[in-house]
């Protein structure tokens, strides 16, 4: 139901593109869908109605968008956003942390296996070479960092909202930060599809 939802939302923010630098920002409602679906999957084989097998690949496939392609990719999204070579420029080093972060994440998850259970109503996703801290603070501030420094007042809000939402949950429920960040997070996108919509008569910048 939730992916649905996401998924309609992603497809109407595709629709107000206007040009390709804006693409894979205006992606990530639709991609937040998917992850979204995929954790669908998940639950179904921890509760014993799909095998074993599906809830530890479908975990794999959540684990390595939420820790390892997310990372790069949002920071990336705001550098092909950006209206003009300066503002670019400024997203760089966010970018090269998001990759690197990505890099260290993506070899750890095929270097040690993962966890993946329910606690507290919540899906728990461990891996040994990600659950650290400097990870996490690496994390935050490659995909946080990038939308703060934006010359798009959209993007700074929907930084401050992921921002607010990551603080909260590690407050209340750390243990499941990473599925129910994600899902908050896809929620906070509807700010996306409420620029796209709203900017439609400022938009396609003149990129430089």
């Amino acid at each position: 139901m939730g992916s649905g939802v996401l998924g309609a939302i992603g497809v109407v923010t595709l629709t107000k593109v206007k040009h390709r630098r804006e693409l894979l920002f205006a992606a990530l409602p639709t991609l937040f869908a998917v992850h979204q679906f995929i954790e669908g999957f998940v639950w179904l084989g921890l509760d014993g109605i799909l095998s074993p097998a599906v809830a530890h690949n479908m975990g794999a496939a959540f684990i390595l968008y939420a820790q390892g392609l997310l990372p790069f990719l949002l920071p990336l999204s705001v550098l092909l956003f950006e209206p003009d070579v300066k503002s670019r420029r400024r997203m760089l080093p966010f970018v090269a942390l998001g990759g690197a972060t990505a890099l260290y994440t993506l070899w750890g998850l095929t270097a040690y296996p993962s966890q993946v259970y329910v606690e507290g109503n919540s899906i728990v996703y461990i891996n040994p070479a990600t659950h650290k801290t400097a990870i996490a603070v690496l994390y935050v501030i490659a995909t946080c960092g990038s939308l703060f420094f934006s010359k798009v007042r959209a993007m700074v809000i929907f930084g401050a909202a992921n921002f607010l939402i990551l603080m909260a949950v590690m407050a209340v429920r750390r243990y499941a930060f990473t599925s129910l960040w994600c899902a908050y997070a896809a929620v906070a996108s509807i700010i996306i599809l409420v620029y796209f919509w709203r900017s439609s008569g400022s938009r396609p910048f003149r990129y430089a």
